[in-house]
């Protein structure tokens, strides 16, 4: 633990520095803090660093919101911000397209698909509920999210009987086997 006289002495060293560097200290620091908007980053380099950052805050996020015993309140709050750094993440990537970087939202969406995530079952980015908002860790298990998933899931298995009949071809019954010449040459061997 620090002594303070050498909390003191950093103190003094900071309030030095900031006055060493002039009125252009306020624009140093806000140079080094994220845009609010991706369209207001000119640099591809600085748009790839905000990206990467954004992308650490989601995962930090996510690893927390495991825990179930944080509370509802709390949860859904993570959730939330977890969807909201997902869609800032969005546009980030659509930024780095414009400046002439990688395609990310093609490159992530090919690797859901490779991996399947669309079907409706499949939790492993987070259960996908209505308008592309997303339910992570123990946000799945929250009261009223479970019942939305398991309404969903019944009306998914659930077929009717008419959807099964109309895949039902006169192929199923056998009734065109004789068309192709192939049973007929079988029969008289």
């Amino acid at each position: 633990m620090a002594r303070p006289e050498e909390k003191a002495q950093a103190m003094l060293n900071k309030w030095v520095k900031m006055k060493g560097q002039g009125e252009n200290y306020a624009q140093i620091q806000a140079s080094k803090r994220r845009p609010y908007l991706a369209s207001l980053c000119e640099h591809l380099h600085d748009a790839e660093t905000w990206r990467r950052q954004i992308i650490h805050e989601i995962s930090t996020n996510i690893s927390k919101i495991q825990n179930p015993g944080l509370g509802e309140h709390a949860i859904r709050d993570m959730n939330d911000m977890i969807n909201k750094s997902l869609r800032e993440k969005w546009h980030w990537n659509r930024r780095i397209k414009e400046l002439g970087g990688r395609d990310f939202n093609r490159v992530e969406r090919l690797e859901q698909l490779a991996e399947g995530d669309d079907q409706a079952g499949n939790a492993s980015i987070g259960l996908k509920g209505s308008g592309g908002y997303r339910y992570f860790g123990a946000a799945k298990e929250l009261p009223g999210v479970k019942e939305m998933f398991a309404r969903n899931a019944a009306k998914i298995t659930k077929r009717k009987r008419g959807d099964v009949y109309k895949y039902i071809t006169p192929d199923y019954y056998g009734l065109r086997d004789e068309d192709d010449g192939i049973l007929l040459e079988m029969e008289e061997a």
